[in-house]
């Protein structure tokens, strides 16, 4: 069959098709007009014919609906996100303030910092410290504003020489070492270091020499393994302990539960040297300021626990 040749039927039907469509185009364009012109003084502007006859595009709006505000970018701890405990919070954020955010990086202060500095965070979770005010003096961030703590726990061979485990608090287990003369690891981390070194003040102690054995791990998630090969005491954080992010190597948490043991997460935006815009900083402010509100605080407290202990601590709430 020559397929180039048209059936005279079909020729007749497309030709019907085609004066159909010019009578229903020719009569909607006489109707738009009408109802252009129909329109009340004060309703909106007129849709003009165009030279087709045809009604021309609608006119732009004076306050046009904007594209969606872009995520803040986050850069978070690791500890928080191992936990699954920044999740819930973001969600409970965004809720609130109508601010989504976005994860840009999760791993050690050593991994998130520079995110923050680049730009490619605008919001920074993590512990307070030095590197924390560093960041301040150096004009990348505003002051950090504490919003929750974490806790930090003393580990020990399961066989607890120094029966640590019947303590009342960490100024007391330290003091129970020190008389067992039993070994106890200098941690380099220097948070967990600051801590213990609060405890013997409190204990009104000095560590003797098997009390500031060294660590010889090559990464601080190892720290166990090195204590285990000396059959010694540290302190830790507690949720690199429970989920796995350090190998206790047979070793136990042996005290837990002293507020003297805990370290701040601070939230940290961006100051006059940070890339961010005005909106980005809005939005990071925002964020922040849901976390230490009293709903945020509220959101914080009543996030999971893990053997009867939170794992992560509102802050204190002021009796007066």
């Amino acid at each position: 069959m020559d397929k180039t040749r048209f059936d005279p039927s079909r020729r007749r039907w497309l030709a019907r098709g085609a004066a159909g469509l010019g009578l229903a185009l020719g009569a909607n364009a006489r109707a738009a007009a009408d109802s252009a012109t129909a329109l009340p003084a004060g309703a909106g502007p007129a849709l003009a014919p165009t030279a087709a006859g045809l009604p021309g595009p609608a006119p732009v709006s004076a306050s046009p609906v904007g594209p969606a505000p872009a995520a803040l970018p986050v850069a978070v701890v690791g500890g928080l996100v191992m936990a699954d405990l920044w999740p819930p919070l973001a969600d409970a954020a965004s809720a609130a303030t109508g601010i989504a955010t976005r994860l840009v990086a999760s791993a050690p202060k050593e991994g998130v910092m520079p995110a923050f500095v680049s730009g490619a965070a605008t919001l920074l979770l993590m512990h307070g410290g030095d590197e924390a005010f560093g960041l301040a003096t150096r004009g990348f961030a505003l002051p950090p504003r504490v919003w929750a703590q974490n806790e930090h726990v003393l580990v020990g061979p399961a066989a607890d020489p120094a029966g640590i485990a019947g303590a009342r608090d960490g100024a007391e287990a330290i003091a129970r070492i020190r008389a067992a003369d039993a070994p106890m690891l200098l941690f380099r981390d220097p948070g967990g270091f600051g801590i213990v070194q609060a405890l013997w003040r409190a204990a009104g102690l000095r560590p003797g020499p098997r009390q500031q054995l060294y660590d010889d791990s090559e990464q601080p998630q190892q720290v166990l393994r090195s204590a285990a090969r000396q059959g010694a005491y540290v302190l830790v954080g507690r949720l690199p302990v429970l989920f796995g992010r350090m190998p206790d190597a047979g070793l136990k948490i042996l005290l837990q539960g002293d507020p003297a043991m805990r370290r701040s997460y601070v939230a940290i935006e961006p100051g006059p040297a940070h890339p961010a815009d005005a909106g980005a900083r809005a939005a990071a402010k925002a964020v922040a300021d849901w976390l230490v509100s009293a709903a945020g605080q509220a959101r914080i407290a009543a996030l999971p626990a893990r053997d009867g202990l939170p794992l992560l601590y509102p802050l204190p709430v002021s009796s007066t």
